[in-house]
Order: C-alpha cells, then structure tokens, then sequence
C-alpha cells in the first residue's frame, strides 16, 4: 500500500494547506498508482506530515523554504507515466499548499520509494504486489 511523507519547515504552508495537503497528497498518489478510490484504499493511503523546527532546513544559498515529498509504493506499482504524473502532481499540490507558484517548482523535490516484492507486511502478514492487484480488481467489481 502507499505511503507518502512530506518534510517542510514549519510556517511554510498555509493554514489551509497544511489542514489539506495529508489528504491531497493521499489522493494523487492513489490516483497515480490506479488503486480504486474506495474507504479501504484510502485507509491504507498514509500520510505523515513532517515539520521542521525553524533553523532546520537550508540550502548554501538561501533560507527559502524547501519540501521533500517521500512516497513509497510497491515495486511495479508505478509505469514511468504515472511516476512522472505522480511527481508533477503531487509538485504542484505541494506549491498550492504553500501558496507558492510554478516558479517555485524546484524547491519541491519527490522522491519515489519502490519497495521490493516481499519486504513489505500488514496485519502481521507480508504483502505482495500480486495481492494487491487482486485486492484492487474485486474491491473494482463490488463497487
């Protein structure tokens, strides 16, 4: 299942973004990975928001902010398409959020996690993609 982390020093995004961008993040990588959009998946979309004490984050050049966006996803889970859908989506959710505009685009770095088949477990048992593609082709038929 997809998790996603977002690292950004704290103050950088606006009240409503940082109310909404857990979610919003959730829902693009959801989206990205074509899992169907049903209460379980989205349960099993987690989303951590990381905020950096002030001082914590900088670049050689300035204190602008920057963001870290870290997803991980199985291994398969992603075509190149829906990678780069996925870091131009979630790029540009993250800019809103901060109420920054395309030009800012390069202080949102993604980077994508794929885990291998076979280390990754729930429910005390370990998940493989194959699972979850089945999972998602009969939670697809019920709906």
């Amino acid at each position: 299942m997809p998790m996603i982390r977002i690292t950004a020093p704290a103050g950088a995004l606006t009240e409503e973004g940082r109310e909404s961008v857990q979610r919003d993040l959730a829902a693009v990588l959801l989206k990205w990975e074509g899992a169907p959009d049903t209460a379980f998946f989205r349960a099993q979309a987690w989303s951590y928001l990381l905020e950096l004490p002030e001082g914590a984050q900088t670049t050689a050049e300035d204190d602008q902010p920057r963001f870290l966006v870290e997803v991980t996803v199985p291994a398969g889970a992603l075509s190149d398409r829906r990678r780069t859908g996925l870091v131009e989506e979630a790029t540009k959710t993250v800019l809103a959020a901060a109420g920054l505009g395309p030009a800012d685009a390069l202080r949102v770095w993604v980077l994508v996690h794929e885990q291998p088949d076979g280390t990754w477990g729930a429910g005390g048992s370990v998940i493989r993609y194959a699972d979850l593609v089945a999972l998602a082709k009969e939670k697809r038929a019920d709906a």
